[in-house]
């Protein structure tokens, strides 16, 4: 009898042992896909000296892998339609689509994909990547601060990750060279993000 109580015990005991380890043991990164509806990503490039020209790109999907518990960012992918390229001028938009800077028919797609991330912080990071434009890849820091993660409170109400992005790229290093040496154009160009990401239920 006190062996099958000493048996019982240890079984139970190993049981809700198992039961409380099992969540954290488990827990690995989950998919996150961006919402269009609630995506920004704009660039800013000095103009002859004078002021920045500032721009968008409008037509943008992606999605990444986190993993919230441990906070680890360990894969991830965006795709930029260089054609939806905005500067609020219909003129210098064509300009940017065409050979001098975007060369949209050749390369429509810019893609950003994540090779590594960094924790700098409670909420912050530095995510590296391969940059592909013009057909040529180069890797980029981006500093990430993940503002919110919680179940959105109106429309879709699935739990939702809220971050802010920036970094600065220097286009000629990827071959786009028009009106650097006349300072036209600036070579520096300065990145930022504002994104909301959903967390995939799986049931799609």
């Amino acid at each position: 009898m006190k062996t099958f109580l000493s048996t019982a015990v240890i079984s139970t005991t190993t049981a809700v042992t198992l039961a409380l380890a099992t969540p954290a043991a488990l827990a690995e990164p989950e998919t996150y896909v961006i919402d269009d509806e609630h995506f920004s990503m704009a660039f800013e490039v000095m103009h002859i000296g004078y002021a920045p020209v500032m721009g968008m790109f409008r037509d943008v999907e992606g999605q990444f892998e986190y993993d919230e518990e441990e906070k680890q960012l360990t894969s991830g992918k965006l795709t930029f339609k260089s054609k939806s390229v905005f500067t609020n001028h219909d003129k210098r938009d064509d300009h940017l689509r065409k050979d001098d800077f975007l060369n949209s028919g050749k390369f429509p797609d810019i893609t950003f994909e994540v090779t590594g991330f960094e924790s700098t912080g409670d909420n912050t990071g530095i995510v590296t990547g391969e940059l592909t434009l013009l057909g040529q890849t180069r890797s980029v820091d981006v500093d990430v601060t993940l503002n919110k993660s919680a179940e959105y409170p109106i429309g879709h109400e699935d739990y939702t990750l809220g971050m802010t992005a920036e970094t600065t790229i220097k286009r000629s290093e990827w071959g786009m060279t028009y009106g650097i040496e006349d300072d036209l154009v600036g070579d520096e160009v300065r990145l930022r993000f504002g994104l909301e990401a959903v967390r995939d239920s799986g049931w799609l």
